[in-house]
């Protein structure tokens, strides 16, 4: 609960600080003209665009806690999402190629093979995790390459409403709620608008994820695996087999995840679409108390861990920040993420040491 705590006050902070710097550069630059403050950051339009983020990078994130809870990791999250992309939209073919009621339990399977492929190379072949989804994270983006011929790839004007998966609102459902034109918009209205279909996506997800992981005996082990391998295996838990269901789930996750980002962007790109993904996925995952020793994490400290990268992304260019900057960020992120797990961990070791 600290935690959960400490990534609210800290994206209060973060909005707080954004909110009062806007100003400040409105203070020396504007004031005398006669022009009036308004907050870029803490507009619905900006809400409106972050909140989309929030929901695709979020199901990410929850994919890779399912990893690291195991003590491990995977580096290929980014490279999946731009196979399955690539692949769906090759079959797609702008509408006039296969049906997506085809296609994408097709793609969704390929997406849980590779999970089943990593886990029994990890699980059963006791190759490092590191290693393993390192390799698969060359190899996907190879394969995407390989088969889109290194050209863009896209769903065209096909699928309309699947892509209000990836870039539509709750208001588009309901469009007795719509203003009129010329009408304003009711607060109900403005709300269901800011409500980004992604988003709630990544919370049904995350309902899933929190129940499995901390009201199912398989989530319970899942946490006895990444704390102590050997002592969960003694205990008669079968960690090989837990393992592979925890890679599987997470490559699977990814999958989905591949499908909404081509919907949002509908412009798949192989050489870099995807690109650095598993590491924003890892930030959100540490960030919000995943453990990179394996053990520890819950979901609700993933969501606002991602949603704190998120802020930081949107900030770098709110702010006016070079874009250059934005993985020095988001490393250093990542670093005071680490430190934080570490302090924290010889303090309740201290402690425990102390109380014995």
């Amino acid at each position: 609960m600290r935690k959960i705590l400490g990534l609210v006050g800290l994206i209060i902070a973060l909005c707080l600080v954004a909110y009062f710097w806007e100003w400040f550069q409105w203070y020396q630059h504007d004031r005398d003209l006669g022009v009036l403050f308004s907050s870029n950051f803490l507009s619905l339009t900006n809400f409106k665009n972050l909140f989309p983020w929030i929901g695709l990078f979020g199901i990410l994130a929850l994919a890779q806690c399912l990893a690291i809870i195991t003590g491990g990791i995977d580096l290929s999250i980014g490279s999946v999402v731009c196979l399955i992309s690539v692949i769906s939209c090759i079959l797609i073919n702008k509408g006039e190629g296969w049906s997506p009621f085809l296609v994408f339990p097709l793609v969704l399977c390929l997406a849980g093979l590779i999970g089943v492929w990593h886990g029994l190379l990890i699980s059963y072949f006791n190759i490092q995790p590191f290693v393993v989804t390192l390799c698969g994270l060359f190899a996907y983006r190879s394969f995407a390459r390989f088969f889109a011929g290194d050209t863009t790839q896209g769903f065209g004007n096909a699928l309309p409403n699947w892509k209000w998966l990836g870039k539509g609102t709750l208001l588009d459902w309901f469009p007795s709620f719509q203003p009129v034109s010329g009408g304003s918009s009711s607060t109900l209205a403005m709300i269901m608008d800011l409500i980004s279909a992604p988003l709630v996506i990544m919370l049904f997800f995350a309902i899933i994820v929190g129940l499995f992981l901390h009201l199912s005996p398989a989530g319970r082990h899942l946490f006895a695996l990444g704390a102590n391998e050997e002592s969960a295996r003694f205990s008669g838990i079968q960690t090989r087999r837990l393992k592979l269901l925890a890679y599987v789930i997470c490559s699977f996750i990814a999958g989905i995840g591949g499908l909404l980002f081509a919907f949002k962007v509908n412009s798949v790109q192989p050489s870099d679409f995807g690109n650095f993904y598993e590491l924003y996925a890892v930030a959100g995952a540490v960030l919000g108390g995943c453990s990179l020793r394996g053990g520890t994490g819950n979901v609700i400290g993933v969501i606002l861990g991602i949603a704190l990268i998120m802020v930081l992304r949107n900030l770098v260019n709110i702010l006016g920040i070079r874009s250059e900057l934005e993985y020095v960020v988001i490393g250093g992120a990542i670093l005071v993420g680490v430190c934080a797990d570490e302090f924290f961990l010889r303090r309740s070791q201290r402690k425990r040491t102390l109380e014995a």
